[in-house]
């Protein structure tokens, strides 16, 4: 459990101002927090609200909305939508702090590293900020750069938002199996990573060598030599904005050709892909050559999972409404009945859709976030890579959307279903599957035997049990114990009010004489009339009462005040 530097509760204030300033104060209530200030004007849609808070916060806070951004399996997709408008764009640190950092990450002074370094950034973040540089061998290159003390002030957000979440959990109820301490996780996890340079030079090489056989998809090249966990240096691409491309021309047809094949190629043959292909992230080089940039986010595909991928797109292409959710259902977990009835006509629905339409009839919110948003619904929670690959594909739906409005993109991906099939049925695939098969059931016949004993031996000593679980068990146990808890109040109840009654009678007409025996008969028929009022109140309030919940929220908001005090 993180804990909270008392150094850092100015900053919690700073937070609870915010959300209550948007219209958040249930949020600073549920978490145990004074509410301050007053809400200024709430008749804003809830998402922008949301935005305008994590802009106001912070780095920490927009890169939170940026990685919630892609994960339809967690906010709605308005909210989503929403979301990924954040930009971080901040003032630039000063050059000397970006001199500084250099020769502390690299040991050298700027002028032994690069024969040239512009002063000016090309661009600025939160995180980090990009300069054009020289190598002494004439390669031009961008060297992006961690900006200083950036680390420190995630850091402390992030011990921030653990807390906050971990005093709201189970007081906010979340879409599918995901808690507030559970996303804070996640988000931990993926920041660190793209704090980590190294991780995404390695992710911009495996990419590069992935598609050295595609002359038309290319990546920068990195320089390892001279990249750091805070400095990264890689070859400068420069060409051509996608949003410079004009809608239904030769340029824009041959750009989404390669992108679509680069996306066949990451999803269905590499098992890795960019997780944020956004036009930003996207290059036309020369002629017809797409450029791929910034390899923070990518995913990891197992053969599993690819197989998974596989049926869901033939299933989309050949409108097969049940395999595509029994393919979902099959690869999600879920924590109890699942309608699968209701889950295939939502399915059936939104197939209905793609085909036959083009990408301008198609209503903005159909694309394959819509399938996860409906598994989430019906809590069938997936993997994040399969989120992350949704959102990835909702937005090449938006690219394609402007640049080919008039293709049916059903029609468009056929060629590369044909080509998934054959790959399927291919003598190699069917004869190496059915290998594993046979491996597999000779393993298990082999253990047949070894079980049969093993079973027979438990029977003969008696070691065999069968158990059953009973749903409503739990609710029973409740009922009993409370009503156990209430027939000894009751007794105590009768038991010290008559005590007490006895006691006090031999002086009731003696009002100015009090001796002890009376003074312990109103004592105990006082603490009888206690445990009566606290009688009534569980036989109300019964089902509300949860001790341990209360005792780990009490230690929760000690370790609050008291964790590395005077920090």
């Amino acid at each position: 459990m993180a804990q909270m530097n008392i150094r850092d509760l100015g900053r919690v204030r700073e937070i609870t101002a915010v959300l209550v300033r948007h219209g958040f104060g249930h949020l600073v209530r549920l978490a145990g927090l004074d509410v301050i200030g007053e809400p200024e004007e709430t008749s804003l849609p809830l998402a922008r609200r949301l935005c305008r808070v994590l802009t106001e916060l912070g780095p920490t806070f927009v890169k939170l909305g940026q990685v919630l951004s892609v994960r339809p399996d967690i906010v709605p997709r308005d909210m989503m939508e929403e979301l990924s408008t954040l930009q971080d764009r901040v003032p630039p640190a000063s050059f000397e702090e970006i001199e500084a950092l250099i020769l502390e990450e690299l040991g050298r002074p700027i002028s032994e590293c690069f024969r040239e370094l512009d002063v000016r950034p090309l661009a600025s973040a939160s995180i980090a900020q990009v300069h054009r540089a020289v190598l002494a061998d004439g390669s031009v290159v961008a060297v992006k750069v961690q900006r200083p003390g950036i680390e420190g002030r995630i850091r402390s957000d992030l011990h921030i938002l653990t807390s906050l979440a971990q005093l709201i959990s189970g007081r906010l109820k979340l879409p599918g199996f995901y808690t507030p301490v559970g996303i804070v996780q996640e988000f931990e996890t993926a920041i660190h990573l793209e704090l980590d340079f190294l991780q995404e030079a390695r992710a911009a090489a495996r990419f590069r060598q992935n598609f050295q056989a595609s002359p038309r998809i290319i990546a920068p090249r990195i320089h390892g030599e001279w990249s750091t966990r805070r400095v990264l240096v890689m070859e400068l691409l420069e060409g051509r904005p996608v949003s410079e491309l004009t809608a239904d021309t030769d340029a824009a047809r041959s750009f989404m050709g390669n992108l679509i094949e680069a996306t066949y190629q990451q999803v269905f043959e590499h098992g890795y892909f960019h997780g944020d292909p956004h036009p930003g992230n996207l290059l036309v080089v020369g002629d017809d050559r797409l450029a791929f940039l910034d390899f923070g986010l990518t995913g990891q595909l197992t053969a599993e999972m690819q197989d998974v991928i596989l049926t869901l797109f033939l299933g989309l292409v050949n409108r097969d409404a049940e395999s595509v959710a029994l393919t979902l259902y099959r690869a999600g977990a879920t924590d109890g009945r699942v309608d699968l009835k209701g889950f295939r006509r939502e399915i059936e629905r939104l197939l209905t859709k793609y085909h036959g339409a083009t990408l301008a009839e198609l209503s903005q919110g159909t694309s394959l976030v819509e399938f996860i948003s409906v598994a989430s619904r019906f809590r069938i929670q997936l993997v994040p890579e399969y989120a992350v690959l949704a959102r990835a594909t909702s937005i090449l739906d938006g690219i394609a959307r402007k640049l080919i409005p008039e293709v049916d993109i059903v029609d468009q991906v056929q060629p590369y279903a044909a080509r998934l099939v054959g790959r399927r049925l291919s003598p190699e695939r069917v004869g190496g599957e059915a290998l594993r098969v046979l491996q597999h059931a000779q393993i298990t016949m082999r253990d047949v035997p070894i079980h049969l004993s093993q079973l027979m031996a438990d029977l003969e000593q008696g070691n065999l049990r069968i158990t059953t679980a009973d749903p409503d068990a739990g609710l029973l146990r409740d009922e009993i114990r409370h009503a156990g808890i209430r027939v000894a109040m009751a007794l105590c109840v009768a038991a010290l009010t008559i005590s007490g009654a006895m006691l006090i009678a031999p002086y009731a007409w003696q009002p100015w004489y009090v001796p002890i025996n009376a003074l312990l008969g109103v004592g105990v028929v006082s603490i009888g009339l206690l445990l009566l009022g606290a009688l009534v109140v569980h036989y109300l309030f019964a089902a509300r009462i949860h001790p341990r919940e209360w005792r780990r929220r009490a230690l929760a908001i000690i370790r609050f005040f008291l964790s590395n005090r005077g920090g």
